[in-house]
């Protein structure tokens, strides 16, 4: 029989957990009491020695796998990736605008996926730095403005100077923005510095509810540069494989969190107050 936690040294538990986490990526410290047969006090200290080593993140009731990324991928390979979810998570993100609205939307593709499903004769003024998405809808009904700026060959999309001039021009009723990570402790983040800058401002100019639209892989990355903070964003809309801690973790912090293809469940939800 394999050694218990009660007598396993602090090391070994340590390297239990960091196994675990590898391949779950989340877990909950009643889970790894009864995997490793000790108090819930012990596994706390041993997550805090974790995080400190840049590990995991702690969350409420558990943890999460530190998952770095740090150069922005092609956006043809994030298109293949997870297609289907993204679709749905765009479906569901455009549900949410109304008429009368300008949003702000910036590059990627589930952002691409929310501007694809906005319907044709939306009376809508959508304002983005996607320049992928503006191809697709080219022929839409809805007034659509591309920002200007240096065009970003790996995002398709514009960044920069001009880029940010136009933005502190504009003042947005909603966003939805993609993100590469998100996290508890990080908040979002994206690879690319240039827009990182871009999407922080996009935050700034929003007077409504800010909407990540992002897939449950992108929960516990995290990348160079901070987008927003957890507590700047007022939804997150999602698939079905985010985790439950995931999930309380959000509403801890008053982020609305849909998922799409699911029944609204107002007992799961919890609107932040000025959203």
């Amino acid at each position: 029989m394999g050694a218990t936690g009660k007598t396993l040294i602090p090391a070994q538990r340590r390297e239990r957990i960091h196994e675990y986490l590898q391949v779950r990526r989340i877990a909950r410290n009643a889970d790894l009491c009864e995997m490793l047969d000790v108090s819930e006090a012990t596994v706390r200290r041993d997550l805090e020695r974790l995080e400190e080593r840049g590990i995991l993140e702690r969350t409420h009731g558990g943890a999460v796998l530190s998952q770095r990324i740090r150069h922005e991928p092609e956006y043809a390979l994030r298109d293949r990736t997870r297609s289907e979810e993204k679709r749905c998570i765009g479906a569901a993100a455009a549900a949410l605008i109304e008429d009368g609205d300008v949003i702000l939307v910036n590059s990627g593709t589930t952002t691409t996926q929310v501007i694809r499903h906005i319907p044709s004769d939306a009376d809508v003024t959508v304002i983005t730095n996607n320049v992928s998405a503006a191809l697709d809808v080219a022929g839409a009904g809805f007034e659509l403005i591309l920002l200007g700026g240096e065009f970003q060959p790996r995002s398709l999309s514009v960044a920069g100077r001009l880029a940010v001039e136009n933005l502190r021009g504009i003042y947005a009723s909603k966003s939805f923005l993609g993100v590469d990570g998100i996290s508890p402790k990080y908040g979002c983040t994206t690879p690319s510095s240039a827009a990182a800058e871009v999407v922080r401002l996009m935050v700034e100019r929003t007077r409504g509810p800010v909407t990540v639209v992002a897939d449950h892989s992108k929960w516990g990355v995290v990348s160079n540069f901070e987008i927003a903070t957890v507590d700047q964003i007022h939804r997150l809309v999602t698939d079905g494989g985010l985790d439950e801690s995931a999930h309380q973790e959000l509403r801890s912090h008053s982020v609305e969190v849909i998922v799409a293809g699911a029944e609204p469940d107002s007992s799961s939800q919890k609107r932040r107050k000025d959203g």
